[in-house]
């Protein structure tokens, strides 16, 4: 009776501590190092700097251009972006963007100022329509008015620190309310030890009280003195039968686990060459994905970044590190760094990275996981056949704007009514969809 009142505290407790810390699903985060920056709305070719749908443009493409050299009011790998628009007029700032070392080898003044301050460090060009470099112009216009005035801390880095803030107040409030659960349930299972303890205690006492009585008979004295006997337990054809018949479904089980996971990886965290962090960039830095896997949107597979793509932060940053130092080794060499692969795919399945997250608008942590708090990455997703269907079976296809889709979705909505149009609904529960 105490046992089963024990086992229910602890699971009412537990499913407690779960839904107060729990986090949102991960597929559902939405955080700024999954978003594509490719599927961010270009503003008109006539969008003014005053323009809302201009600005809204701005904000996805520079933080998924920009954001990982610049900031509005402060300097970090680049100079500050505030007043852009009026220290140089667009008709410079376009080139620049687009071919910015062509631009210094032109011999422009302003450039090559520029250039040299920044210890000669080359800006990647950028492959964007005049339209959208306007709206990210649009957008720094409309950020830098923000700032407050009288010195204080720009508009942009008060309003980040604010949001971390108030997401470290939530993340305290949830840590101190399961702190509590958890103490109340140690409180409560230290009650109920030392309940039962004392109800041993009191049954001990009773007997003994019952022993130094001379009125008792001698059914009473049997029933006093009784031992339960564990040899007769031990003996028991039936507590045998059943031990025997739990051994065999434990192993059984075990085996039939053992087989079926053969060439699964999951939770595979191998040593990399170099201690990089995507906690510290993709989630503290917010830096997005696409900036070092630059294929992931537009190509069957996401490349592994090469050196030269870290060396756009880090011949400037943190150059004394001994990590970073394993980098300037590795072109110094003209050696690749031997990064170990985490997800990979047997050659039998056919998948297609830009398909997911370029088309489908499928975020990276639907199947890599919470990449953005990983210090070091581990392959999050199961990524077999039964995990991948499932997807297919449950995920809407993205059939916005896509003229090829209109007379499919039609004609599954007559024939299925409410039933969402799923990627299993176009096929994508086929053997030749994967496998050819």
């Amino acid at each position: 009776m105490f046992l089963a009142l024990l086992l229910t505290f602890v699971t009412l407790f537990s499913a407690s501590a779960q839904d107060v810390g729990s986090a949102p699903a991960v597929s559902k985060e939405g955080v700024v190092p999954g978003a594509t920056a490719a599927a961010a709305p270009a503003a008109a070719a006539g969008a003014t700097t005053g323009d809302a749908a201009a600005i809204a443009a701005g904000d996805a493409l520079f933080k998924g251009n920009c954001a990982q050299c610049h900031a509005i009011n402060e300097k970090v790998v680049g100079p500050a972006l505030a007043g852009i628009a009026k220290r140089r007029p667009m008709s410079w700032i376009i080139p620049w963007v687009k071919n910015s070392s062509k631009v210094v080898a032109s011999g422009d003044d302003y450039a090559v100022k520029i250039f040299n301050e920044y210890q000669k460090q080359q800006m990647p060009s950028f492959q964007l329509s005049d339209a959208e470099i306007t709206s990210i112009v649009s957008y720094i216009t409309a950020e830098e008015s923000k700032a407050p005035a009288g010195g204080g801390a720009p508009a942009q880095v008060a309003g980040a620190d604010g949001a971390a803030g108030g997401a470290t107040a939530a993340a305290g409030t949830e840590a101190g309310a399961g702190k509590y659960v958890d103490l109340l349930l140690i409180v409560l299972v230290v009650v109920l030890i030392v309940l039962v303890v004392t109800l041993v205690i009191i049954a001990n006492i009773m007997k003994d009280v019952l022993r130094g009585r001379k009125d008792l008979d001698g059914r009473d004295v049997e029933l006093l003195e009784q031992r339960f006997d564990w040899s007769q337990l031990y003996k028991s054809k039936l507590i045998r039968g059943l031990a025997l018949g739990i051994f065999v479904l434990v192993v059984l089980y075990e085996s039939v686990q053992g087989v079926m996971a053969i060439g699964l990886n999951q939770g595979y965290q191998p040593t990399q060459p170099i201690a990089f962090s995507h906690k510290l960039h993709a989630g503290q830095h917010q830096i997005n994905c696409a900036y070092c896997h630059t294929s992931v949107y537009k190509s069957k597979s996401a490349n592994i970044p090469s050196a030269n793509i870290c060396m756009n932060c880090h011949s400037q940053i943190k150059t004394e590190s001994p990590e970073i130092k394993k980098i300037y080794r590795a072109i110094q060499k003209n050696q690749p760094i031997q990064w170990v692969r985490i997800h990979n795919l047997p050659d039998l399945a056919y998948f297609n990275h830009s398909q997911h997250t370029q088309v489908g608008g499928i975020e990276c942590q639907t199947c890599h996981g919470p990449i953005q708090n990983m210090d070091v990455v581990y392959q999050y997703s199961a990524l077999t056949m039964g995990w991948c269907i499932n997807c297919h079976r449950e995920t809407p296809l993205n059939t916005k704007g896509n003229a090829y889709y209109d007379n499919l979705v039609k004609l599954h909505d007559k024939e299925n009514g409410a039933v969402p149009f799923t990627v299993s609904s176009n096929g994508g529960t086929e053997c030749s969809k994967c496998h050819y």
